[in-house]
C-alpha cells in the first residue's frame, strides 16, 4: 500500500522543482519552439498541471471544478482517448495563455492535490496515479532541461542557463572491459517501488559471451572518428543514416562549433571550450552505431546492458543500446488513457539505458526503458562499446 504522507511530499517537492529549473528563465524563453521535438518551457509546466487535473482531481475529487475550460485542448500531449488538442507543432505559436496565467493555474491545481491528499482517505488506485503524475512530470523537468538547452543553444548570442548546471563530469578512471560469461539471466523490474508498465515482466533471456566497457565513449575518442572521415565513410552506416547525414549536413555532434582551429561546446553555462576526457553526448543512434563500426564492435542489447550495469558507473549520459523499443514477454497495457503512457510507443524506436545529468533526484533505477527515434539527439545521449 502506498503512504499518502510520502506522496504528498514526493507531490510537493516535484511541484517545486519544476519552478526551480524554470527560475532562471526570462520571460520571453518561455515561449520559444525552434523544433517539433521541443515544446516551449511554459506549455511544459501547463501540461504537467493539466495532466494532475485531467487524471487525479477529475476523477478523484468530489465536485471538482476545472480552472478553465481549454486547459485540456491547449495541454494534452498525445492522449487521442481524452479529446481534441492543439498538435504538436503549435505550440510554440500560443502567446496565450500567458506565463502568469499557467502559474495561476498550477498553483490551483498544486493546492487542489495537496488538499486532496492532506484530508481525504484516498483509494491505492488513486495514490498509484497521483505516483505516476508525479514522476511524469520528473520526466518533463529533464525535458526542461533539454528543451531549455536547446532553445538557448540555436540563440547566436550563446546566453548562458545559470552557472551551476554541471553537464560534462569526467570518468576520470582507465577503461576495462567487463566480461559476462554466457547464461540465462533475469531481466525486469523486481521491487515494489516505483516503475513504468514497460519496465514490468520479470522475464529470462539468453546471452552469449560478453564484454562490456567501464566507460562511455569520450569526446576525445569521437573526435578521432571525425578526423579520420567517420561521417564520409557510406560503409559505416545504416543505408537510413547516411540519408539523415547528407541531407541534414551531420558532421558532429550537436553543440559542437569549430573555431579558430579548435573545438567548442554550447552547455547551460555557456560556450565553453570542449573538455576532451568527458563523455561524448547528444549523439544519435546512427552516429552511436557508426562509431562502433569503425572501432570493430558494437553497441550493447538493452538485455546485456541491465545485466552488466552494477559493474560499471552510470547515469550522466543516456545510453544507446542495439535494441528495438518493443514489449516485455507477457507485458499488459493499462486500460484507459493512461495506457496510452508507453505501449502506444513500441515500433520504430531504439531503447536507452541508465540516466543523464538532467534525470530528475529519485528518478533513476537499472530497469528503466528510455526510447527515442534514432535521429533525435536533443537529450543528453551518449553510449559504451561492446566487443
Amino acid at each position: 500500500m502506498l503512504s499518502q504522507d510520502h506522496l504528498l511530499q514526493l507531490f510537493k517537492e516535484t511541484r517545486a522543482d519544476s519552478e526551480m529549473i524554470c527560475s532562471f528563465l526570462e520571460t520571453e524563453d518561455y515561449v520559444v519552439q525552434p523544433i517539433v521535438d521541443v515544446s516551449p518551457p511554459k506549455w511544459h509546466l501547463g501540461h504537467t498541471t493539466w495532466f494532475f487535473e485531467e487524471f487525479v482531481l477529475k476523477e478523484y475529487s468530489k465536485d471538482h471544478k476545472l480552472f478553465d475550460q481549454n486547459t485540456a485542448y491547449v495541454f494534452n500531449s498525445y492522449y487521442e482517448s481524452v479529446g481534441d488538442k492543439v498538435i504538436r507543432t503549435n505550440r510554440g505559436n500560443l502567446s496565450r495563455p500567458t506565463v502568469a496565467w499557467i502559474y495561476e493555474f498550477r498553483r490551483y491545481v498544486t493546492n487542489k492535490i495537496i488538499d486532496l491528499l492532506t484530508n481525504e482517505k484516498l483509494s491505492n488506485k488513486a495514490l498509484e496515479v497521483v505516483e505516476i503524475g508525479c514522476h511524469h512530470e520528473k520526466q518533463h523537468q529533464e525535458l526542461l532541461y533539454t528543451d531549455i538547452k536547446y532553445i538557448l543553444g540555436n540563440n547566436p548570442l550563446f546566453p548562458k542557463y545559470n552557472n551551476e548546471f554541471e553537464e560534462n563530469p569526467v570518468q576520470d578512471f582507465e577503461r576495462k572491459w567487463i566480461d559476462i560469461t554466457e547464461g540465462i539471466y533475469e531481466i525486469g523490474h523486481k521491487s515494489d517501488d516505483f516503475c513504468y508498465d514497460n519496465e514490468k515482466g520479470v522475464h529470462k533471456t539468453y546471452l552469449c559471451d560478453f564484454s562490456i566497457s567501464n566507460k562511455l565513449v569520450t569526446n576525445k575518442e569521437y573526435i578521432e572518428f571525425i578526423n579520420a572521415g567517420g561521417y564520409e565513410d557510406v560503409l559505416l552506416w545504416h543505408a537510413e543514416a547516411w540519408d539523415w547525414v547528407n541531407e541534414n549536413k551531420i558532421d558532429k555532434p550537436s553543440y559542437w562549433h569549430k573555431i579558430d582551429g579548435e573545438w567548442y561546446q554550447y552547455t547551460l553555462q555557456g560556450l565553453v571550450k570542449l573538455d576532451p576526457e568527458a563523455p561524448v553526448t547528444h549523439i544519435s543512434y546512427y552516429e552511436a552505431f557508426a562509431y562502433a563500426q569503425w572501432k570493430g564492435m558494437r553497441l550493447p542489447t538493452e538485455e546485456e546492458w541491465e545485466t552488466a550495469q552494477d559493474k560499471f558507473e552510470w547515469g550522466s549520459r543516456w545510453e544507446w543500446t542495439e535494441s528495438a523499443y518493443s514489449p516485455y514477454p507477457n507485458y499488459h497495457k493499462p486500460d484507459g488513457a493512461l495506457g496510452e503512457y508507453n505501449g502506444k510507443f513500441m515500433v520504430n524506436q531504439k531503447v536507452l539505458r541508465g540516466a543523464s545529468v538532467a534525470t530528475s533526484r529519485d528518478h533513476t533505477r537499472p530497469t528503466y526503458r528510455n526510447f527515442f527515434h534514432p535521429q533525435l539527439r536533443w537529450q543528453f545521449t551518449g553510449f559504451r562499446l561492446v566487443k
